[in-house]
């Protein structure tokens, strides 16, 4: 898992371990970039130039930085697509791990220049616009926060990371996705 705070939060990727049955390393750090996980003069970056060239992986899943998709798309894609490259010449598939928007009404939606509708469509449609570009797969977590929003608490205080329920959540968005996957390629 390539990420940053969205990805270690509540430890996730512990929960996906234990849903999956498997082994989960994770490279990130709060705040990163996708891009950092390129360059290989960064610490994590260089863990993850070496894990994609030494190691050997089954899938690789990919969450950009919360806005990253909205605030600076065109790096975005463009580290999704090398990325992506890499991933494939390692042999595994790329997942793509769609994130969301901020709460409604929480302080964190006030600093971005939209409103929960337009943040959830902006980042829904750049995920997607990667996936496809790219021919990766799509865990639609975003999705899946737009849908519960009103019904489930889904964020912690800060109105942008989850709460334990959330990540749980996205372990199994991110767990359906990735078995999904495993049973097409059995046909």
């Amino acid at each position: 898992m390539l990420g940053n705070s969205y990805t270690f939060c509540n430890n996730m990727p512990d929960m996906l371990a234990e849903i999956l049955d498997c082994e989960v390393v994770a490279h990130t750090r709060g705040g990163a970039r996708l891009a950092e996980q390129l360059n290989p003069n960064t610490k994590m970056g260089a863990e993850t130039q070496r894990a994609l060239k030494e190691e050997k992986w089954d899938y690789v899943v990919l969450q950009e930085m919360s806005n990253g998709p909205i605030t600076a798309k065109k790096s975005f894609l463009k580290s999704v697509s090398e990325l992506c490259n890499q991933i494939r010449q390692n042999g595994a598939v790329p997942v793509l791990y769609a994130t969301w928007a901020y709460k409604r009404g929480g302080k964190q939606m006030e600093t971005m220049d939209c409103d929960y509708e337009q943040m959830y469509r902006m980042i829904y449609d750049a995920y997607h616009e990667a996936a496809k570009e790219n021919h990766a797969l799509i865990a639609n977590v975003g999705k899946r926060f737009y849908e519960l929003s009103e019904t489930t608490d889904l964020y912690i205080h800060d109105g942008s990371h989850p709460t334990k329920h959330g990540s749980m959540i996205i372990a199994e968005t991110i767990a359906k996705t990735i078995r999904k996957h495993i049973e097409t390629e059995k046909l």
